[in-house]
């Protein structure tokens, strides 16, 4: 659904976008993240034909960015980060003429309206003024100016930004209900948006992308080793010294009942032993779980200028 190849953008001597390629398949949530500044805003006005980019390949429903941009612009829908509502109409006239921008159809225009207002909850606030609604609402309602021609492609950039926690929950469900009916990119500094909301995740950082998985497989990939926490009746000292001695096991720590167990690299299933050996001990296993390096360490250990690769390029199937 989208192909970006060999991308790039440069504000006179400054690179912007440097040389990104990427792509996402219909129906899929993908989030582009990284820090403010990293090229993600760029990225986006270049994917909806607002911005031409310096050089590279881009195409979007099968339509060049480039040498198409009407038809790439009939199949997008945009909200970027201030949303484009004018506060003296109201919702429903804002979204008619928003549909006639995109050359909706005449005969379509009030099902057209009346289908974006229903996707985004705006049904009971069609006739108030959006100068007079919450921060929540016109985000809602920009929203709703992005879907009222039917995309294929919507392109969100900071959809949550300045909402209050509520609001932000309600958009991010907005969000992963369009899903399968629409392939979405959201555009977010914002970690716990990208947790919640995406499937997959790009992650850039001063203009190259450093990072392109799943969220899973990225924790696995970046931890040196698995965690395992596992909560004892009582933490026998002999059980632990003979668990440090099981095949593939680098370290034990015990804080009270509390075991911290780290896996070597490369060694995936120690569970049954880990366990088997503290039943054994009688230490009265309590509780066992695997720890899980958070987004918020994956986004650290991929954006730091230490760990940004000179040169991205692709492993296993992902950019690394």
């Amino acid at each position: 659904m989208i192909h970006v190849s060999h991308l790039t953008k440069m504000y006179g001597p400054r690179t912007a976008v440097n040389d990104l390629s990427f792509d996402i398949q219909k129906g899929e949530i993908v989030g582009f993240l990284g820090p403010n500044g990293a090229g993600k805003s760029t990225t986006m006005k270049i994917l909806t034909g607002f911005m031409p980019a310096t050089d590279g390949k881009v195409t979007v429903a099968g339509f060049d960015v480039f040498t198409q941009a009407i038809d790439v612009k009939r199949n997008v829908g945009y909200l970027p980060e201030t949303p484009p509502v004018y506060l003296e109409m109201s919702v429903e006239d804002y979204l008619d003429y928003a549909a006639r921008l995109h050359q909706v159809p005449s005969a379509q225009l009030k099902s057209s309206v009346s289908s974006a207002l229903e996707k985004t909850d705006l049904g009971s606030v069609r006739s108030r003024l959006i100068g007079n609604l919450s921060k929540g609402y016109r985000q809602r309602v920009g929203l709703a100016q992005a879907l009222v021609h039917n995309p294929q492609v919507l392109i969100l950039d900071e959809p949550t930004v300045g909402l209050d926690p509520k609001q932000i929950i309600e958009i991010r469900e907005l969000i992963k209900g369009l899903a399968g009916d629409h392939t979405v990119i959201l555009s977010s500094h914002i970690l716990p948006e990208v947790t919640a909301t995406c499937q997959r995740i790009i992650v850039i950082s001063k203009g190259r992308i450093v990072a392109e998985d799943t969220i899973e497989r990225l924790t696995t990939r970046l931890n040196k080793g698995l965690i395992y926490s596992m909560t004892v009746r009582t933490p026998h000292p002999a059980g632990i010294t003979l668990m440090r001695t099981l095949p593939g096991i680098a370290s034990v720590t015990a804080t009270g009942p509390k075991l911290v167990v780290e896996i070597q690299p490369g060694v995936s299933e120690v569970r049954d032993q880990i366990v088997s050996t503290a039943v054994n001990q009688g230490m009265g296993v309590l509780e066992f779980s695997a720890e899980k390096v958070s987004l918020e360490e994956i986004f650290l250990q991929l954006t730091t200028e230490e760990n940004v690769p000179a040169q991205a390029g692709k492993k296993d199937g992902a950019t690394v």
